[in-house]
C-alpha cells in the first residue's frame, strides 16, 4: 500500500516535488489547500506523513508554520531542500506581450519581485498555490493571465513557459520538513539535528544564558527565529534548529537550557539533510 503524503497545494506544486524527492515517486499525494489542513490531515490520520515548507533562503521563514507545529502533537521526522526555479507560464498561444495579470502564491511572488517590477501595466494577484494558479488558467482558458509556477505544473496543465527562471537569486532553495507521529523510540540512531521552541524567563541576560547552553556542549545553532507570544506583550517564543555530534551532547544542552526557560518543546530529532543530495537518507 502506498504511503499517503499530505502537501500544501496541488499536483505540480513544489510541495509535490519535495515529497517525491524525499519519499520517491511511489506515493499517494493528499492535496491540502492550506497548511492548517495539512497538519489536520496528518494529525487525524487522513495522511501518513506531511511535508511542509518552513523557510526559503531568499524570502525568509514561513512564520505561521512554526506556530502550527508548536500547537500540534506532530514531530519533525526529516527535512529536504529543494532548488526552486520559478517560471512564468500561460496558455500555449500566449506570449509575454499578451499578459496583463500574473497570479501566484505570495512566496513565489516575493522570490520574483525583480522580474515583476520590470513589467508594465501588469496586475499581480496573490493566490493560495502556484500549481492551483496554473490549473485555473488551463481549466478556464484564461487569456492574458499567467502564473508563476514550476515546470512540472506547466507540463501537467498543458501550459507554455513564456519566461524561464525568473527568480531573483539562483541560490533559491526552500527547506521542507517532514512531519508525522514519530515516537521517541523510533528516532534513528544517525539523527544529528533537532528542532525546538522555548520561551525565556523575563530576566536580564536570559537569552545569553540560554544560548551558552548550546556552545558549552558543542551544539551548533543553525537557526534562531523569534515569534511573539500572543497575549503576552514583549515576550516571545524562540524556535531553534540545533546540529550535534552525539545525542548525549544535545540532551545535556537541553538539560542546561531548561534552567532558564519557562517553556520548552522538542519538535523532532532527525538526520540533517545535505542540500546537494537528491534524496534524504532515512
Amino acid at each position: 500500500m502506498k504511503e499517503k503524503v499530505a502537501i500544501q497545494g496541488f499536483k505540480g506544486s513544489f510541495h509535490q516535488e519535495a515529497a517525491e524527492k524525499y519519499f520517491g515517486t511511489d506515493i499517494e499525494i493528499a492535496e491540502c489547500l492550506t497548511f492548517q489542513q495539512l497538519v489536520k490531515a496528518v494529525s487525524e490520520g487522513a495522511a501518513d506523513k506531511g511535508i511542509m515548507a518552513i523557510e526559503n533562503f531568499v524570502a525568509g521563514s514561513l512564520l505561521p508554520n512554526y506556530s502550527l507545529l508548536r500547537d500540534s502533537d506532530l514531530q519533525i521526522e526529516g527535512e529536504v531542500f529543494l532548488r526552486i526555479s520559478q517560471h512564468l507560464i500561460a496558455l500555449p498561444e500566449q506570449s509575454i506581450n499578451n499578459i496583463r495579470e500574473i497570479q501566484s502564491h505570495p512566496m513565489a511572488i516575493a522570490q520574483c519581485d525583480k522580474f515583476l517590477h520590470s513589467l508594465h501595466d501588469v496586475k499581480i494577484v496573490s493566490t493560495d498555490d502556484t500549481a492551483l494558479s496554473a490549473r485555473l488558467i488551463s481549466e478556464n482558458n484564461l487569456k492574458g493571465v499567467a502564473a508563476i509556477a514550476s515546470e512540472k505544473a506547466a507540463k501537467i496543465y498543458g501550459l507554455k513557459t513564456i519566461a524561464k527562471s525568473i527568480e531573483n537569486n539562483p541560490n533559491n532553495y526552500t527547506r521542507f520538513v517532514v512531519i508525522g507521529k514519530t515516537q521517541p523510540a523510533e528516532i534513528s540512531e544517525v539523527a544529528n539535528k533537532a528542532s525546538i521552541a522555548f520561551a525565556l524567563q523575563h530576566k536580564a541576560g536570559s537569552l545569553q544564558k540560554a544560548l551558552s547552553a548550546f556552545s558549552r556542549y558543542g551544539v551548533n545553532l543553525t537557526l534562531l527565529q523569534s515569534l511573539p507570544q500572543v497575549g503576552s506583550p514583549w515576550e516571545c517564543y524562540f524556535h531553534a534548529d540545533l546540529v550535534f555530534r552525539h545525542r548525549d551532547d544535545f540532551e545535556l544542552a537541553i538539560s542546561a537550557l531548561k534552567q532558564n526557560t519557562s517553556y520548552l518543546k522538542t519538535f523532532g530529532i532527525y538526520k540533517e539533510a545535505n542540500i546537494n543530495r537528491n534524496q534524504n537518507e532515512n
